[in-house]
């Protein structure tokens, strides 16, 4: 009977041994939170001067998709703009229907001349963007613009929350994978 307890002891105490030589379990990655609040409202900042704009972007993120707008100009001064849901997207300021891919239209409209001023001579036009396997986007074009405006529509798989902001000299439209 002795050799058995001694036995037992031995083994629980090798067990022991193992159990305090285990590596802690890793805990899984957490999801992102992709709750947004932003609403699908029209947005809107004010300018008084008109920023030339010099190129556009886009990116993929987790949550959204986003569109960039580069401008010439410090960063302290503000991009003016109108961003809002259209049912469908007119030419300014020819008024002609402007077909693009989506299940919804975001029209963009930017305080800057597609002109330069000097010299009545058009700026360089702006890239367009392929916007192919995007959670969001469907189709990017930059459509129009009169009177120190310029125009772009985004198609978007749907009618979902987006948010526009300055940072620097970029204007940013992120619109949302879902509600």
């Amino acid at each position: 009977m002795r050799r058995i307890g001694t036995a037992l002891a031995a083994t629980m105490l090798a067990g022991g041994g193992l159990l305090a030589g285990t590596v802690p379990a890793v805990a899984a990655p957490t999801a992102v939170d992709c709750a947004v609040t932003w609403g699908s409202l029209d947005k809107t900042g004010d300018s008084v001067a008109s920023r030339r704009l010099t190129d556009v972007r886009t990116g993929q993120h987790e949550c959204f998709d986003r569109l960039v707008f580069d401008a010439q100009g410090t960063a302290a001064d503000p991009i003016g703009y109108t961003v809002r849901y259209v049912d469908v997207l007119h030419q300014d300021p020819s008024d002609v229907v402007v077909p693009i891919k989506g299940g919804a239209i975001l029209e963009i409209s930017l305080f800057s001349s597609r002109y330069d001023p000097a010299t009545g001579q058009p700026y360089p036009p702006l890239p367009s963007v392929d916007v192919t396997g995007y959670r969001t986007f469907r189709e990017f074009k930059v459509t129009g613009g009169s009177e120190g405006y310029t125009q772009a529509g985004l198609g978007v798989r749907a009618r979902l929350p987006f948010q526009v902001f300055q940072t620097a000299n970029h204007l940013v439209v992120d619109v949302a994978h879902t509600w």
